[in-house]
This record gives structure tokens, sequence and C-alpha cells, in this order.
């Protein structure tokens, strides 16, 4: 059911993408749209876990190298009933995680160097189990088709005069010029929502399958801390969704973080407050 919902996600933003297309240059619009969301979502399915892990200097270990945290992982994995994923390590001092991977069989969980110094053993299982939740669900790879999609949208509005059309494609000026400005904040809107849901999910997942959601309270309260005192100088505004935290949290203002990706660690305290 879950992959399902990821298609049909999938499915539903690529619509979007050439329908805006069509509103701005007509069928050759349509074409052009349909043929770079074909190329960004094979990207995105099959290579952009590697990207994200390669942007990050993200290097791999295994039980030789990191027992403990391979220890903690293999329990929870055991638990959910998912396959071992891949483990690496961020040479960052802010403590932060993700998720990324296609599927259950090539998953891969990343924690910085920092997570694993400033945090204690049951804050760190109740970050793993926050990205397994997250992999259960295919939470990573919503994440990112959503955030490709969101991205071309805004492309594809900034460009938009400029592409080709027929007089009888081409719909009325004004409403391509409001299409330019509503689509892109359109799209931002949906990549914020469904990522703060999934946030919320995995963070019940994670209580779940901990059996103690005052981990994840105080794990969470740590990193929103640490998050505005220690940056995170590859932090990238396009995969800043993926992490546990925002990364960005020490450089967020009001109004940055009304469109943010992450819901206040306030509220995601308060709701796992209420499933102890």
């Amino acid at each position: 059911m879950e992959q399902f919902k990821t298609y049909a996600l999938m499915t539903g933003l690529t619509l979007l993408f050439i329908w805006f297309g069509g509103m701005i240059a007509g069928q050759t619009g349509m074409i052009i749209a349909f043929i770079a969301a074909a190329g960004m979502n094979f990207y995105a399915y099959y290579y952009s876990d590697q990207a994200v892990l390669k942007h990050y200097h993200a290097h791999p270990v295994d039980r030789a190298h990191a027992s403990g945290l391979y220890e903690i992982v293999e329990k929870l994995t055991q638990r959910a009933g998912l396959p071992m994923p891949a483990l690496y390590i961020i040479p960052e001092q802010q403590p932060n995680a993700f998720a990324t991977g296609r599927n259950y069989e090539h998953a891969a969980v990343a924690v910085t160097e920092g997570l694993l110094n400033l945090m204690t053993e049951e804050e760190i299982e109740a970050v793993i189990a926050h990205e397994l939740s997250h992999i259960k669900h295919y939470d990573m790879l919503i994440g990112t088709v959503t955030a490709t999609i969101a991205g071309a949208i805004a492309m594809l509005a900034q460009f938009g005069m400029f592409f080709g059309g027929g007089d009888r494609d081409r719909p009325n000026i004004f409403v391509t010029l409001a299409l330019m400005f509503i689509m892109p904040l359109a799209a931002t809107i949906i990549q914020m929502t469904v990522s703060r849901n999934r946030e919320f999910m995995a963070d019940e997942g994670a209580a779940r399958m901990t059996g103690h959601p005052e981990w994840l309270q105080s794990a969470l309260a740590k990193l929103d801390n640490y998050a505005r005192g220690i940056t995170m100088p590859e932090a990238d505004p396009q995969t800043a969704h993926m992490f546990i935290i925002n990364p960005f949290t020490g450089k967020d203002v009001s109004l940055k973080q009304l469109f943010s990706t992450h819901p206040s660690t306030e509220a995601r305290i308060e709701k796992l407050e209420a499933l102890k």
C-alpha cells in the first residue's frame, strides 16, 4: 500500500508538471515538460541516493568499523521486519541523520559524527528508529521526488517566457504570468505538507519501534539545540528536508520557518507526549 501511494504521488506530481508546461507553452511545453519529468524521475529513482551521499562525503561503515551503531540498526531492523540498510557516517559535527534509497533493498541510513559523539545510546536508537520508519513507508523516495518536481516547476516558471508554442496553444498572457507565480508556491506547499506529515509519522513509528517516546523527545530537543549552534557547511536547501532536523535551523527566520519542510520541534515533542 505504501509503495502504491508513493508511485501515485510521483505520477500526480509529474502530471502537474506536464500540465504546467502546457499552460505556459501549449503542446510544445507539454512535450518538453514530459521529457524533462521522465528524465528527472528516472534520475531521482535510481541515482539520487548516491548523489546525496556523495554530496555530504558520507563513507560506508560495517560491523567491524562501527560495531555499536551496526548493532543498534541490526536490532531495530529485525524488530521492524526490514532488511539491513547500508550504513554511512558523515564527517560533520552537527548531530543529524537521514535515510535515502528507492526501496527496502537499496536503503541507506547516514548519521553524522556529531550525532554519535553528542547523543546517548538511547537517543541514537530513537533517531535510527525514526530513519527506519521513513524507510518502511518509502518516505525517502517520496521526499526526493517531491523536491525534484518542486524544483523543476520553479525552474520552468523562471524560464516560462522563453518556451515556444503557437498562439492557439498559448493561454492568455495574464494567466501565464499568474501561473508563473502561483505554481512554484503551490509546489513548495505540496513539498512542505508532504514532508511535515511524514516527519510526524516517522516520529510516531520510532516511538512504537523503540517503545520509548521519551528517547526521541530527548533526542529531538538536543538535535534542535545543537543545530542552532553548530552549522553544517555542506548543507544544501534541496536536501535539507531529508534530515531528521533541518540543518539550517540556526539560520531560520520566522518567514522562512513558515515554509520549512520540518514541523517545529515543539510540535513534534508534544505529539510524542500524547503517545506515552
